[in-house]
C-alpha cells in the first residue's frame, strides 16, 4: 500500500507544476511580462518551464527523485516570497501557504525519495 500511495502522493504534488509549465507555453511574451513586473527577470522564463515540466515529469516517474524534490522545495519557497508576499490580500496569502505546503511536501519527499514504482527503485537494484 505504501508504494501505492507514495505514487499518488508524486502525481498529486507533481500536477500543479507539469500543468503550469506547459500552460506558460502558450503565453511566453505575457508571463516574461508579469516576471518582470514582479522583479523577476524575463530570461528565467524557459529554466523555470524546463523545471516545472522536467521536475514535474521526473517526480511522476520518480527519477532522482530526492534531488528534483528539494530543487521544488526551494523554487516553491522562492516563488511564495517573490510572487505572493502581499499580505494583505487573502487570496496571495493562500497562495503562499500553498507554496511553503508544497514545499514541505518535497521536503519529505526528498528525505524518503521514491519508495515504489519509481525508476530510482529499479536503478537502484
Amino acid at each position: 500500500m505504501n508504494q501505492f500511495l507514495n505514487l499518488v502522493g508524486r502525481i498529486l504534488l507533481a500536477v500543479i507544476f507539469l500543468k503550469s509549465g506547459v500552460g506558460k507555453l502558450s503565453n511566453p511574451a505575457g508571463t516574461m511580462q508579469y516576471m518582470e513586473a514582479m522583479g523577476v527577470p524575463g530570461l528565467l522564463f524557459w529554466p523555470t518551464v524546463a523545471l516545472e515540466v522536467l521536475g514535474g515529469a521526473a517526480i511522476v516517474i520518480g527519477y532522482q527523485t530526492r534531488l528534483v524534490a528539494f530543487a521544488l522545495a526551494v523554487f516553491c519557497v522562492a516563488a511564495a516570497f517573490l510572487f505572493h508576499h502581499h499580505f494583505g490580500d487573502q487570496t496571495q496569502m493562500t497562495q503562499f501557504l500553498k507554496n511553503l505546503s508544497m514545499a514541505g511536501g518535497f521536503l519529505v519527499l526528498a528525505s524518503t525519495g521514491a519508495t515504489g514504482f519509481a525508476v530510482d527503485r529499479t536503478r537502484s537494484r
